[in-house]
């Protein structure tokens, strides 16, 4: 298995730039792994595909506003994407131009200059510690001056609207840099309609870092090094997945984050205890799945993780032939495009 086994061509048109205004009424594609049968739907009939006693586990991270431009004492623009907190005041981030930002640097906030952030530290991996010179907390001064952090693929400038179409309707808990986007589907109306049919919604918290969507560089996907996430377990979740299974239903990851959180937190017997940590679980083709009866999900880049894992569920030849004929459907793709649904 090489890395270039998962690369597909994709055309650029199909490359979502905006989320489409009523959420639930993008395409749905239902791939049947037992059957071997692809099949078209919208994203409103998922109550119609799922049986009364399924479980859908959704990610309750909310995205930061984590993107902020700063410049330097002579002049130079940075960028900042604050990815991890240490404290208030104290934040791990990755900066552009990364060259000539060297410890005790002082940056400048471009939206008001009274604000400036200090170099405290050069890591191994290229990322910088921040902290803040300023009375505000990092937390404070993203909230008011900060944007969300699109993907490189959404080729346009954030917008307002970005603020709130780029969080899920579960979005709670801060700390993510990039939104679960499978769960952006979903509205008040549709998990109505899914709770009325029987099917009831948990949460788990993992909190989508850089790592998520970093690029396989490697040709042997094995040598590939995930970073770390932090993420939440919690009791009620646990209960309920026992349950579940007990009676017989499915257990329903809505994304990718949402199945490395279950299957890392797995035992070998299937069981979930209520746990927090961090997880750099990678999931490629022979992975032996523990608790995952099915995934909702988006379509992903090539020779990503996400799409190794998909992969790994469903079989490389049966996801790439819904992926083929994903793209001659005219699917929209990524993070705010149309989604998928593997059972």
């Amino acid at each position: 298995m090489k890395t270039s086994d998962f690369d597909y061509y994709l055309p650029e048109h199909l490359i979502a730039q905006y989320p489409i205004k009523e959420r639930d009424k993008c395409r749905l594609l239902y791939l049947d792994r037992n059957a071997q049968n692809i099949s078209h739907y919208f994203f409103y009939e998922l109550p119609n595909l799922l049986l009364s006693g399924d479980l859908l586990i959704v990610n309750n991270t909310r995205v930061l506003p984590a993107r902020l431009f700063c410049k330097k004492s002579t002049g130079g623009k940075v960028e900042i994407l604050f990815v991890n907190s240490i404290s208030q005041n104290l934040f791990k981030a990755m900066v552009r131009p990364a060259r000539s930002l060297r410890e005790k640097t002082v940056l400048f906030l471009c939206k008001d200059s009274s604000i400036a952030f200090e170099i405290d530290s050069v890591l191994s991996d290229g990322t910088r510690i921040i902290k803040s010179l300023s009375s505000q907390n990092i937390y404070n001064i993203m909230q008011k001056y900060g944007e969300v952090a699109l993907p490189h693929y959404i080729k346009r400038d954030v917008e307002e609207e970005d603020n709130y179409t780029y969080q899920t309707f579960f979005a709670k808990k801060d700390g993510a840099i990039a939104s679960p986007t499978a769960g952006l589907h979903f509205t008040s109306e549709l998990i109505s309609k899914l709770k009325s049919c029987g099917i009831d919604i948990c949460e788990v918290t993992l909190h989508v870092g850089p790592g998520t969507f970093k690029p396989v560089k490697t040709e042997d996907p094995k040598k590939h090094k995930m970073h770390e996430e932090e993420y939440i377990v919690p009791k009620e979740t646990t209960n309920k997945i026992s349950e579940t299974k007990k009676n017989g239903g499915r257990v329903i990851a809505v994304g990718t984050t949402v199945v490395r959180v279950l299957e890392h937190c797995a035992l070998e017997n299937g069981k979930i205890v209520p746990s927090s940590g961090k997880t750099g679980l990678f999931i490629l083709p022979g992975y032996k799945f523990k608790v995952v009866d099915g995934i909702i999900t988006n379509f992903h880049l090539p020779k990503s993780t996400l799409l190794m894992l998909i992969c790994a569920f469903a079989g490389k030849d049966l996801v790439f032939k819904a992926y083929k004929e994903a793209i001659n459907r005219q699917y929209r793709f990524y993070s705010y495009g149309d989604a998928m649904l593997i059972l």
